[in-house]
């Protein structure tokens, strides 16, 4: 996939990302008699591996057709959101890290926001952070990299780290000023000598393969999981809703920099999951934020799990 961004498209797309507008709710503000209304951890058996989605926050944003439809009409947008039973002008923000324990070692991939969530999804799932052995970024934008640093310090002090070595040069040449590269700055860029970067199909731990999947930032990494014959995608961002971004993967996304990049890299990653019947988790999929995927006309269906992992 070629990408092709400026820095004045930098500074655009930084500014339109989702947390421009809002701060995100901790799963446990909403609750009843004292007890949180959702959880904050969900553990699903991979092979040998345990899987364990994190709920970092949620939080709802209005005007959902002009951050997830791109290039569909009023009539098709509403239609596709009332034949699944949702708004057509509100989304729910979901921000879900993931972490996998292979082989004694403790994987976290992404951090949150960097409100705090992240520690309490941890602690529901008994893990501390000192305990995480190695942090994976997906991407650099921050709601990926927020909870890397907690009061200026090292929120997981223990921990070796890895990215796309794409989506580090990039953020890290920007000039200050640039919302994401300043945040990578103060958040990355400190943690250089415990990071370590990898391209695509390069292993980070036994089972555990970077996929390059490049377009909703320069350098996007979704990561393969594969133990005991078992598979698992970790998507990060390559679809952003699971309605809209399935049913219709050519809709643009305003969070997409490289929109044609962004589209080709959901129909691939899209497809392959479909053909092969593998799981996924996708960031801002609905809480546990693991499902499956199927084919529907010319687009895809996320389908949930239910028990089927457990």
């Amino acid at each position: 996939m070629t990408i092709s961004l400026t820095r004045r498209a930098a500074l655009t797309g930084a500014a339109a990302l989702p947390l421009a507008a809002a701060t995100a709710i901790p799963a446990a503000a909403a609750s009843h008699g004292g007890k949180p209304a959702l959880p904050h951890a969900h553990a699903f058996s991979l092979g040998e591996m345990s899987v364990t989605t994190l709920l970092d926050g949620s939080l709802p944003r209005e005007g959902a057709q002009a951050i997830f439809g791109g290039g569909a009409s009023d009539a098709e947008f509403a239609r596709v959101s009332a034949e699944n039973f949702i708004p057509a002008d509100t989304a729910q923000f979901y921000f879900t890290p993931t972490l996998v324990n292979s082989g004694g070692q403790r994987i976290l991939f992404d951090t949150g926001l960097g409100q705090g969530g992240i520690a309490r999804a941890l602690a529901e799932a008994g893990v501390s952070p000192d305990q995480i052995d190695l942090v994976v970024l997906t991407h650099m934008h921050p709601d990926h990299i927020g909870g890397l640093m907690t009061d200026g310090a090292p929120t997981f002090p223990n921990a070796r780290y890895v990215t796309g070595r794409v989506e580090y040069d990039f953020w890290s040449k920007m000039e200050p000023g640039n919302r994401v590269g300043d945040l990578v700055a103060a958040n990355v860029t400190p943690l250089a000598e415990k990071l370590t970067f990898v391209e695509d199909g390069a292993e980070v731990a036994p089972g555990i393969t970077a996929l390059a999947s490049f377009g909703h930032t320069p350098g996007h990494m979704s990561y393969h999981l594969d133990s005991a014959g078992e598979r698992l995608v970790l998507a990060g961002d390559l679809a952003n809703h699971y309605v809209w971004s399935f049913a219709h993967p050519e809709w643009e996304v305003r969070f997409d920099m490289d929109k044609a990049a962004a589209t080709a890299a959901r129909r691939q990653v899209l497809g392959m999951l479909a053909a092969d019947r593998v799981p996924m988790i996708g960031y801002h999929m609905p809480f546990p934020a693991a499902g499956f995927v199927e084919t529907r006309g010319d687009g895809f269906r996320f389908v949930p799990v239910s028990y089927q992992m457990m």
